[in-house]
């Protein structure tokens, strides 16, 4: 499905209902993780010993976290593999690959924000910061995902590497996942909550549909192409990896 544009409505199509679904999981996987990991991590605190009585125990809360991080396993890897089967077969434009666009739209950002650019840069249907969250968010599950396993497992990893692989995993675990839960909680919680541009929340992931206003501020190259008003520079100007199938098909997610 391809987005699709509504200026008489004021509406832009973003997402399809499989794209909202998917984000619904992701929350409901990530805070069960949250609050079972931290409350692991931090047993000292009063709040984290709550929880875990709250849950039946230290056992019980482990074995939600496991099956918790399973899903969120299943749905990284569902998400990779449709993007795979979309660009690769179905030929949408592979708009989530992080190019040198994305680069100089951060410099220019940056620029923008001390005052020396008169403008913040054009975007296409995800800027660099976007790309950034999903990017960190993907290969944050892959680490979390291999470690997870080497802990709930033990002792079958310890048959194949070297018993300090153990206490490895555990470190790594355990940061990562703290650096995952800090970036969101300011960096992407800001974007969607507390933003000028959204508050008090942004309903684009939940309606699917975003307004004709916000798409002409924070995706303006997208919403030219969709509306085909994009000149001759602007085509130039987004020229990346995104564009090498113009005419394909995408998703609306």
């Amino acid at each position: 499905m391809e987005t699709t544009s509504d200026r008489d409505g004021g509406m832009v199509r973003r997402f399809n209902l499989w794209r909202i679904i998917e984000h619904w999981v992701l929350i409901l996987a990530f805070g069960v993780l949250v609050c079972t990991g931290l409350s692991q991590r931090f047993y000292w605190v009063e709040l984290s010993q709550w929880v875990i009585l709250w849950l039946g125990g230290i056992d019980d809360v482990r074995q939600i976290h496991r099956w918790a991080g399973v899903a969120f396993a299943v749905l990284a890897t569902q998400h990779l593999c449709v993007a795979v089967v979309g660009v690769g077969l179905l030929k949408w434009r592979p708009t989530m690959l992080v190019t040198a666009k994305d680069v100089k739209d951060a410099a220019h950002n940056i620029r923008y924000y001390i005052g020396i650019e008169d403008r913040p840069a054009r975007s296409e249907r995800y800027d660099y910061k976007e790309k950034f969250m999903n990017w960190l968010v993907l290969t944050g599950a892959l680490v979390m995902t291999t470690t997870g396993l080497a802990l709930w497992f033990p002792m079958t990893v310890v048959r194949f590497m070297p018993g300090v692989m153990i206490p490895t995993a555990k470190a790594l675990h355990s940061n990562e996942a703290l650096l995952i839960f800090i970036l969101i909680a300011i960096w992407h919680v800001y974007d969607s909550i507390f933003s000028p541009d959204v508050f008090p929340i942004d309903t684009s992931i939940f309606t699917g549909n975003i307004s004709h206003k916000r798409m002409l501020t924070q995706h303006p190259l997208e919403l030219e192409r969709l509306e085909g008003s994009a000149d001759t520079s602007d085509a130039d100007e987004s020229n990346d990896a995104t564009e090498k199938a113009p005419n394909a098909k995408e998703p609306t997610g």
